[in-house]
């Protein structure tokens, strides 16, 4: 009999030990997010996971591996939500995880045993493709979003930036994902050492190839925005006051548009023209219009909604946006008759938000600004679409007064960098309370951060830009690639099934 330590001694063996690997190896590239200085992490921090969906017995166990790892990165990801979901969050995560289950078959599949050449070719573009496309799905709307993407982990890196502005965010988690692909090549199958480095000079060399050739968006002036950031002030009125008093103190600072939090005014407008007589009266005290966003049941009885509301000296511009694309369980329940439940053992919903049916441009003087509400900031269309319909800024009105003091305000306020790059339009990204931030057109800050910590206004100067960057031109191109890539691999498998199938009846 073996020893009694190696009898106990945790083996990859075991499928309970394995799932455990799996799950904290798919959790890792999540350590990636938070902190700058962290972006490289998402460089390798695939490869442990990429090794053992490898060594997977069969493809069935290499599929397992690739869920129960997607489902330990988007615990990892969004683990800041536990307080308002509480144990459900594991619900939705391993439903979100069967995503990479092609993913894990195809790793098992390609890079099993001892692969030729051509197996490791392969994977080197499919194993991105299946990662892509694990992340195309889980970014429809009503399954949570495009938020932590691989590729937004990259918001801080200029080349990276660059990259974005030709294949938005997608290409750069495809790129990560061949970096890792060819880090776990290099460890695990010496053989094929040198296609893993030429793919990772492949890599670099198109990096620098945009950085040289690319050019970056061209700045055309600039225009003076206030952000009023408030603080974490639960009653709806003090922090309409607290919003009002911070706007006073703008007066002479001679802005071009002051922009309010989400939620930041808690009353229906046309139900309570005294809050409008005194927003029309601070935007003729400041001389700039107010960007505010009302978050309130209609007086009209059509429900709750969240508005962005133009307001100037007159009062009321007439020009709203009415938030499009809810947050699931925060802002509404999928259906809610079946569960419904979710309310009981966390923070879900309890009254299910409108949608708005449209995106608006706002006409503040001279400059046209497109508005985004909270998480529709993750969604690169919809700042792709606002770029398109000849916004010049974009305005991300947010708050994260839930999750203060977790990962959640810094990986939202990185997105605004990101979006900014992808359509060469500068962004503000104004919370409640932090992580307020601005961005140039080319992902880089502009000023100060306003912290967690801070209730302040402060007024950035932000330079424009025109043109249509490539990405904006040329589309989701990446995604029809990787979409190509794997139906080409999936007719290929069936005409070698087919072809087996005919040998063996001979």
């Amino acid at each position: 009999m073996p020893p009694r330590d190696a009898r106990h001694r945790p083996s990859l063996a075991s499928p309970w030990w394995r799932g455990a690997a799996a799950v904290a190896a798919g959790a890792l590239p999540a350590f990636a997010f938070p902190a700058p200085a962290l972006w490289w992490l998402a460089y390798v921090a695939l490869v442990p996971l990429t090794l053992l969906a490898r060594s997977a017995p069969t493809r069935r166990r290499g599929a397992l591996d690739g869920w129960l790892g997607g489902t330990g990165f988007m615990i990892a990801v969004h683990h800041w939500l536990l307080p308002s979901l509480s144990a459900f969050i594991v619900v939705i995560a391993a439903l979100l995880g069967l995503m990479w289950l092609p993913w894990g078959w195809l790793t098992q599949r390609l890079l099993g045993g001892t692969p030729g050449l051509g197996s490791v070719l392969a994977a080197l573009v499919l194993l991105p493709s299946a990662w892509l496309l694990a992340e195309i799905v889980r970014s429809w709307q009503y399954l949570g979003g495009p938020w932590g993407l691989l590729g937004a982990s990259q918001w801080q890196v200029p080349a990276a930036l660059r990259l974005a502005s030709v294949g938005g965010v997608w290409l750069l988690s495809f790129l990560l994902v061949v970096v890792n692909t060819a880090v776990a090549v290099l460890v695990a199958v010496p053989p094929a050492r040198h296609a893993a480095v030429a793919a990772l000079l492949a890599v670099a060399l198109a990096g620098t190839a945009v950085w040289f050739w690319v050019p970056a968006a061209p700045r055309t002036g600039a225009v003076r925005v206030a952000v009023v950031q408030p603080g974490v002030i639960e009653n709806p009125m003090d922090r309409f006051d607290r919003s009002a008093q911070l706007t006073a103190q703008l007066a002479g600072t001679h802005p071009d548009l002051v922009v309010w939090g989400e939620s930041s005014v808690g009353f229906d407008l046309t139900a309570h023209p005294a809050l409008s007589a005194r927003l029309a009266a601070l935007s003729q005290r400041v001389g700039a219009d107010l960007l505010v966003n009302v978050d309130a049941q209609r007086a009209d009885g059509r429900g709750i909604y969240k508005t962005s509301v133009l307001v100037g000296p007159g009062g009321p511009t007439g020009q709203s946006y009415d938030k499009m694309r809810l947050v699931p369980f925060g802002e509404y329940i999928p259906l809610r008759s079946v569960l419904g439940w979710a309310t009981k053992v966390g923070k879900a919903a309890s009254v299910n938000r409108h949608r708005g049916t449209h995106q608006v441009v706002m006409d503040v003087g001279a400059l046209r600004i497109g508005p985004l509400i909270c998480f529709e900031t993750a969604f690169p269309d919809m700042s792709r679409h606002l770029a398109d319909m000849g916004a010049q800024l974009l305005v991300a009105q947010s708050s994260t007064s839930t999750f203060q003091h977790s990962w959640a305000p810094a990986q939202h306020a990185s997105l605004a960098a990101l979006r900014a790059a992808e359509t060469w339009r500068p962004m503000v990204h104004a919370t409640l309370t932090g992580i307020s931030a601005v961005y140039d057109a080319r992902g880089g800050e502009v000023g100060p951060r306003l912290s967690t910590s801070s209730s302040a206004a402060h007024v950035y100067t932000v330079p424009l830009s025109n043109g249509r960057s490539p990405y904006d031109r040329l589309g989701d191109w990446v995604i029809e690639l990787s979409i190509g890539l794997l139906v080409l691999s999936g007719c290929y498998e069936g005409y070698r099934a087919v072809r087996r199938t005919a040998a063996g009846r001979r």
